[in-house]
């Protein structure tokens, strides 16, 4: 099964070495999954010929907020909705989640509740599912197609479905505790509060459920449902 990653954003230059860009991350978590995959990096401008070129989309996290004023962010909104409309199944994290939700008529804006950074538990559909985020930007409003499948007291709209197209999580499964570690010290300072900082670093090391993550956006690409 062909994948396309649509790359929003990159990570650190200092992270690079370590850990490679935000697409390696997913191959990573989706490995021994029997996908190919395709990045095209649409913060710069790079974007695919047809939506048909791949039988599923992957929109990855980045910096830049969804309502920002990029060059990339309208000709990927357009994207989404052809994507959407011809039906092939799609997956987005953190800024994915979001900028999926913006371009099929729901609301992202700055959260007046501030951060959530580093392990975080949500409820998902009655079960706790433990993930690190990093994220201060929120969907406030869904679209009228989304259904939410997880959320906390800080994050109504933590995973959202859209019935067989769509997939999106505020979360990040691809990231490791050494690689939110490593972003924290990168990104954090001086940006997100001390106290929310030193409470990231402290739970490194704590277990996370990426793998089950990873295996329900695995069953939803093949799939085009939630396992």
């Amino acid at each position: 099964m062909k994948i396309g990653i649509l790359q929003t954003g990159h990570a650190p230059d200092k992270l690079l070495a370590g850990f490679g860009d935000y697409d390696d991350l997913f191959k990573t978590l989706l490995a021994g999954q029997a996908f190919e995959f395709a990045t095209y990096n649409i913060v710069d401008m790079q974007f695919p010929d047809a939506v048909t070129d791949h039988n599923g989309w992957l929109i990855t996290g980045s910096k830049h907020g969804a309502y920002e004023d990029h060059a990339f962010i309208p000709p990927l909104e357009d994207l989404i909705r052809q994507i959407y409309n011809a039906e092939i199944p799609m997956v987005g994290i953190c800024f994915g989640h979001q900028i999926i939700a913006q371009a099929l008529g729901g609301k992202v804006e700055k959260f007046a509740g501030g951060w959530a950074v580093g392990r975080q538990t949500y409820d998902w559909d009655g079960q706790t599912i433990a993930l690190n985020a990093w994220h201060q930007d929120q969907i406030a409003v869904r679209p009228a197609d989304a259904t939410v499948v997880a959320s906390n007291a800080f994050c109504e709209n933590a995973a959202l479905i859209y019935g067989d197209r769509a997939f999106t999580v505020q979360a990040h499964p691809e990231f490791s505790a050494e690689f939110l570690a490593e972003l924290a010290r990168q990104r954090g300072p001086g940006v997100v509060p001390d106290a929310q900082l030193d409470a990231a670093h402290a739970s490194v090391g704590e277990p996370t459920d990426n793998a089950k993550l990873a295996e329900k956006i695995a069953g939803f690409f093949k799939e085009r449902k939630l396992l």
